[in-house]
């Protein structure tokens, strides 16, 4: 049978004001004028009042949706499903049809239900959400009955004013409103910034922290992005605000909300670890709690107040749902529900209404695939068409051919196909504004997807539209020219796989002619080995300059790269979406189509 749509669960429109401008002490009241979206559903022994002990309240959640309304394409749209045999199996998984699905499903029978997600709802999105500012996915999310979210590094993509418009609604400042008519209505859930203030005013950007109450039940959440969003955001995005530290931020709030008479809290944090399986459903606490996860997330949660139970993750694109011992040795939950819309994560948090907190020994968390064999929500496929007729003329304009995949965003390995591309492309776009251009340099976190040779509509198989390239490349970078010492360049490299980026390395995506090896059994700056670094088979002459194409976000030192923010004689080129778009015309045709790059640019020794 259909899906059809749960009828709203009554709840006021999110509050509409910064809280640079409510001011903080308004912050208490504006929560707890936000009623809650349950009905009853109680577990356990009666207390005095004749009301059972404890009541399960359902948690779903998910992050870094980056406006996937519709099924991600290729391998960013599949999740890895372990078999009892031990086997791996990939699921097609994702879009806002189903997710909107599943969620509406796992509320049955758990009147209780509170849904939250971890950032990134936004930014990076495809061409469908992108275009228009990521309105649609607001909207979607409106529908499916969002209840609070923290912010992500990508919701400081077009900066804090935009974020404000995105929250409290209103047209877009230069494209004004999309559809005739029609006003933008913002968020009707809260987005929770507590570790984001104003530079001026030291006051938070949006409120810290949200009450979700039902008949005496309240769970207060805690938003925060991780510390580090300058660095992965570009200079404008952040311009005038600090981003404060992730564990003593929850710390003060936790104490503020417990003050409050609010001793159940869980914290929605966007950042996140590395899985030790890529599979969704391994098992985090194997052979110990907590040992399937490594990364930020765990010093993190090692790190955060007793008194939060739970924790929500994302930004790492991960799924893991493990048992982290707090700072007293209890057991604490840890999840993250993947990307792209592809898991939601199902957690029970048994409320004692005596205590007012959760007993943690019976939380209970577990992901769950959005499967594409379910029905759509029909809400959702109305909404996403009506966006497509407004998109269409842009969307579907042909600009290259492919003659089969060429795996970017989930190649799962340091030099990708789909790299080795655009890096050509920002490369013949810088020679075309000065030919003494001499190679290109990709950030690997800016390769969005794949591009899949099997049509997406009706444009015929292995025709790239703007829309796949869109999606691709959405963030609107410029391609830029600098000049670096080939000191620079070599540091540059190293950089990689040190400072910021030696427990997680990113590794750029270089252009053709550039070789060099990673020697991964190394630690720090030595993996990147020196003498190995050339150009057209020479090696790079650290006293010589070389002209490197590398887009506006790595220009400005992006990404930990300090030392390709530090070029001289700059020139400025087209966005890099055209950059890619022209090398795609210029070098492909239906008869003649481009190949997938071999990706033999780098060796890796493991």
């Amino acid at each position: 049978m259909p899906a059809t749509p749960q009828p709203r669960r009554p709840r006021r429109r999110a509050t509409r004001v910064l809280a640079a401008a409510a001011g903080l002490a308004t912050l208490g009241a504006l929560a707890a004028a936000l009623p809650a979206s349950a009905g009853q559903g109680q577990t356990g022994a009666a207390d005095a009042s004749g009301k059972k002990r404890t009541v399960d309240v359902q948690l779903l959640s998910f992050n870094d949706f980056h406006g996937n309304l519709q099924p991600p394409a290729g391998s960013s749209g599949q999740v890895t499903e372990k078999q009892p045999d031990g086997s791996e199996k990939k699921i097609d998984a994702g879009g806002a049809e189903y997710l909107a699905t599943s969620l509406r499903t796992a509320r049955k029978g758990n009147p209780y239900s509170v849904t939250a997600a971890a950032g990134d709802l936004i930014g990076a999105s495809p061409l469908l959400s992108g275009l228009f500012h990521d309105e649609p996915t607001i909207e979607a999310m409106n529908k499916l009955d969002l209840d609070v979210t923290s912010v992500g590094n990508h919701e400081f993509d077009e900066g804090a004013k935009e974020l404000a418009r995105i929250q409290n609604g209103g047209c877009h400042p230069k494209d004004g409103c999309f559809e005739k008519g029609k006003k933008f209505q913002g968020a009707d859930y809260p987005y929770l910034a507590a570790n984001v203030t104003d530079e001026k005013t030291e006051r938070p950007v949006l409120k810290p922290y949200w009450v979700w109450k039902h008949k005496g039940v309240k769970v207060g959440f805690i938003g925060v992005t991780l510390e580090g969003t300058p660095d992965i955001v570009s200079a404008d995005g952040v311009k005038g605000l600090k981003f404060h530290d992730e564990i003593e931020t929850v710390n003060k709030y936790a104490k503020v909300l417990d003050k409050q008479g609010v001793k159940s809290i869980v914290t929605l944090i966007h950042e996140g670890g590395a899985p030790a399986s890529q599979a969704y459903n391994y098992n985090c606490d194997s052979p110990g709690a907590g040992d399937g996860i490594s990364g930020p997330i765990t010093t993190i949660a090692k790190g955060i107040t007793p008194k939060v139970d739970a924790l929500v993750t994302g930004h790492t694109h991960s799924a893991y749902v493990c048992t982290v011992p707090d700072p007293s040795g209890k057991p604490r939950m840890v999840t993250s529900a993947s990307s792209y819309g592809k898991l939601y994560t199902d957690t029970t948090l048994t409320y004692d209404r005596r205590t007012k907190d959760i007993v943690r020994t019976s939380v209970k968390s577990a992901n769950h695939v959005v499967s594409r064999e379910q029905a759509k929500a029909k809400d959702m496929t109305s909404l996403i068409e009506r966006w497509n007729t407004l998109a269409e003329p842009v969307a579907n304009k042909p600009v290259g051919f492919i003659s089969g995949d060429i795996p970017g965003r989930g190649a799962g390995v340091p030099e990708s196909p789909l790299g080795d591309l655009i890096a050509d492309a920002q490369l013949a776009h810088g020679k075309s504004i000065d030919p003494e251009t001499d190679l290109a340099l990709m950030n690997p976190g800016g390769i969005r997807s794949d591009l899949v040779f099997k049509a997406s509509g009706s444009e015929g198989d292995g025709v790239v539209t703007y829309g796949e390239g869109f999606t691709v490349q959405p963030f609107s970078n410029t391609v830029n020219l600098v000049d670096l010492t080939g000191a620079q360049l070599i540091t540059g490299l190293k950089q990689q796989v040190s400072g910021s980026n030696e427990a997680s390395p990113k590794i750029l995506q270089v252009s053709d002619g550039l070789t060099y090896t990673l020697d991964m059994t190394k630690s720090g700056a030595d993996r990147v080995v020196t003498d190995s670094i050339k150009l057209g088979g020479a090696a790079i002459d650290p006293a010589a300059t070389y002209r490197v194409a590398m887009n506006s976000f790595l220009a400005g030192g992006g990404d930990g790269f300090a030392e390709l923010g530090k070029g001289t004689k700059p020139l400025v080129g087209s966005d890099d979406l055209k950059a890619f778009n022209d090398y795609l015309t210029a070098n492909s045709s239906a008869d003649k189509p481009i190949a997938p790059p071999k990706a033999d640019r780098i060796t890796v020794v493991k």
